[in-house]
This record gives structure tokens, sequence and C-alpha cells, in this order.
């Protein structure tokens, strides 16, 4: 299956590398760098070379490059990759370079538990850290007099049963189940303010505290929204099939239960406008107005709205003026940062100024573009809405809460 995976940071140093079946040579990344070196902003997930495969992610400015000898279903290497992300930013925090170097150690430990023979074992996080204890100072200082590693003597209780993501013999004083309903609007608009292309990306974080084996039935108002969806594998696949419930004895603590996608333009709504002027008044000089509001929100506060303008290189300056927020101009990247925070309906917040441009440039094609970032609490856009949630196997009733966000994902909008 997979064969080597290589850790490779910006730029362009294999910095980590691990080999489950056989040692590969890391001069196979070649062909992985030299597709960033041609495309930098979209390589290819899968690169076929004369002896392999390299299947690859990047996540937190780091690239994590599989290596495997046969053809294998590519999604499921991928997934595997970003649940190794996930893992590590659940144990450290964060996943970069320099925590990665910081935990060689635990990181080689969690490597060998999540892969066996190249194969993937053990992935859920909670029966991962009854395998390998997450690190603190104290037991770093002990292992190292000691020598021992953070590799637990005895095996998780769930490997020894039909239920491998959930331990047991799991007790709480206090029994509590949260859901997190996220979603990620990604959209592009054009310069007359129509909708060229939308959709959502949404999925449900768990976050399930609860004593015993309980087995938990979640229901929707409105399950058919869902386009496309994508399980842990504790639901149960037949009842949602037949019934649209979400039916599955849970893992201990912070899981993805479900992943979804919305698709139909007619249920995606676009929560916020951008009304945008940008007039080049002599060759030399132009000037930029700017306004955000909000569009449908059902009566939530747009919150931590941020604006990256991508200017044209020709630009040199802007000197602006903005009633809200800070923003900064990046004159490498060409780049315009406005950071607004909150918007307020009754006042819109507005930045506008003027922009020099180099002298003789052309301005013909000066077409730039907004990335927007947003957030809004108490709302999923699509309309999705959590009717009940059960429980069954347990005497005790739980608390049970449902928290809805929307966050902007790829949200552009064209000038």
């Amino acid at each position: 299956m997979i064969h080597s995976l290589f850790i490779i940071n910006s730029s362009g140093d294999v910095f980590l590398e691990k080999h489950w079946r056989s040692v590969i040579s890391r001069s196979v990344c070649d062909y992985y760098l030299e597709a960033q070196r041609n495309n930098p902003s979209d390589i290819q997930p899968v690169i076929a070379t004369p002896h392999h495969y390299l299947i690859s992610i990047q996540r937190g400015g780091v690239s994590f490059v599989a290596v495997c000898m046969e053809e294998i279903p590519p999604l499921f290497v991928i997934e595997f990759l970003h649940r190794i992300v996930d893992t590590f930013r659940d144990y450290f925090s964060d996943c970069t370079e320099s925590i990665i170097k910081e935990h060689y150690v635990v990181i080689y430990e969690l490597l060998d538990e999540m892969l066996d023979n190249g194969f993937p074992l053990a992935t859920e996080s909670n029966i991962l850290k009854e395998l390998i204890k997450p690190p603190n100072i104290l037991r770093s200082i002990a292992n190292t007099v000691t020598g021992k590693s953070n590799v637990s003597d005895i095996l998780p209780s769930g490997q020894l049963s039909n239920i491998p993501w959930r331990r047991s013999g799991v007790k709480y004083t206090n029994n509590e189940a949260y859901f997190d309903v996220i979603e990620e609007v990604d959209a592009i608009i054009d310069k007359s303010g129509a909708t060229v292309f939308a959709e959502i990306q949404g999925y449900i974080d768990c976050c399930i505290k609860l004593s015993g084996m309980p087995d938990l039935t979640l229901s929707f108002m409105n399950p058919r929204l869902f386009d496309d969806v994508s399980f842990h594998p504790c639901v149960r696949f037949k009842r949602w099939e037949t019934e649209r419930l979400l039916s599955f004895v849970p893992p201990d603590g912070n899981f993805r239960l479900i992943s979804y996608h919305v698709s139909s333009q007619s249920v995606v709504v676009i929560p916020l406008y951008v009304r945008h002027n940008l007039s080049i008044k002599t060759g030399e000089q132009g000037r930029m107005d700017l306004t955000v509001g909000p569009k449908q929100t059902l009566g939530r506060t747009i919150e931590g709205v941020k604006l990256d303008i991508l200017l044209p290189k020709c630009v040199l300056n802007c000197v602006l003026v903005a009633n809200q927020g800070r923003y900064n101009f990046d004159t490498v990247s060409k780049i315009l940062h406005w950071d607004i925070g909150k918007i307020d309906p009754s006042k819109l917040p507005n930045i506008r100024g003027n922009i020099s441009i180099a002298s003789g440039a052309n301005t013909s094609d000066f077409n730039p573009s907004i990335n927007v970032h947003f957030v809004i609490n108490q709302l999923a856009v699509s309309g999705l809405k959590v009717n009940r949630l059960d429980m069954y196997g347990e005497k005790y009733k739980p608390f049970k809460g449902v928290k809805y966000i929307t966050k902007a994902g790829r949200f552009q909008i064209r000038m």
C-alpha cells in the first residue's frame, strides 16, 4: 500500500522520512519538486513516475508526499495523509516544520502505530492517545532519564472489541454531547455582483463525553440538502440510506462525524456583498472605493471580516482612508490587506483613496480580485437544521448542544 512518507518544507528540503515496507531513496521526491516549481499554486495530487506513484497534500506550509509502488485508490491515501496532519495538530496543537522537528520521537512513534506494513491500522485520536501519551515536559524528562518511550505497554481496550474506535469503561461526572455544524461557502462573484459559482462544503465536528457505551441517533429537519456525503466509520450506512438518520456508537472525545457538499445554486446564499469602484484617472494614478455590507444573514452578525485585494504588479503604493478596521499594503506581493472585524449595518465599512501606478504601465487588463474572509455564528447558510438527538443503551440523560457556524471558504469577488 504506502511504502514511504516524505515531509517537505517550503524550501524543497526533505526534513523527515518514514519507510514501512522498503527503503525508497528521497530522490523520488524530485518529481514532486519539479511539479512544484512548474506550478506552485496548483500541484497535481497524484504524480506518476516510471516506478512509483506520488500522492501528496499541502497543509500548514508543509508538503506530505506518500510513495506507492502499485496503483491504489488515491482518495484513500489522501484521506490518510489528512488524518496524519489532524493527529499531529491534536497532539502538538499545530503542524508546522518547527513543531514536527521539535517532536521527532513522538511523530515516529505515531507513524509506526498508524500504519502496519503500509496499511492504515490505528487512526482514531482517542485510541492513539492510549497507545502513545501526548508529550509534556515532565514525561519527556522522565523518558530521557529512564530511556523509556511514550508507547504504552497495554493494548487499548477498543482494539479488542468490534468497536475499535471507542475505548471501554469510559466514565464521566458530567455527560455531554456537543455538535458543531460548520459550513464553508465557496463562491465566485463577477464585476456586476452576479454569482458565477457557489457551493457549500460542510462538516459536523463532535465532542462526545459520555459514559459507558451509548448508541446515538441524530436526525435532521431537511436531510435531502446533502448532495455528497462522507462518514466517520462509526456511522451505520444502511440506516442513512433507508431513513436518512445518523445512527452510531461515537468515539470518545473529538472527531468529525460527517462531511457533506451542497452544490445547488438555488440553495447557496451569498451572505455579504462588496460594492467596489476602481477608476484610473491618469496614466499614473487611480482611485479606489470599497464598501462591504450584509446581504442575507437572517439577522445574524458577520464577524471576522477580512479582505485581501490582489492588485496588479504595476501598482506602486496605496494611500487610503478606512472608516473601520486597519489596512496595509504589501509592496512585494501587491496585496492590500483590510482587516474589518464586525460589520455594523448602521455604518457600513468603507475604504477609499488613491493608488499609484507605475509610469507607462498598461492598465487595459487591470482586473484585480478580492478574497473575502468572514464568520457568521449561529447560522448554517444552507438551511440545515438538527432535529433531535436520541440516546440508547444507557439510562442517564446527557446534556446536548448544537452550534452552527458559517465561514468563507474560497470566496472571491472580481473587480
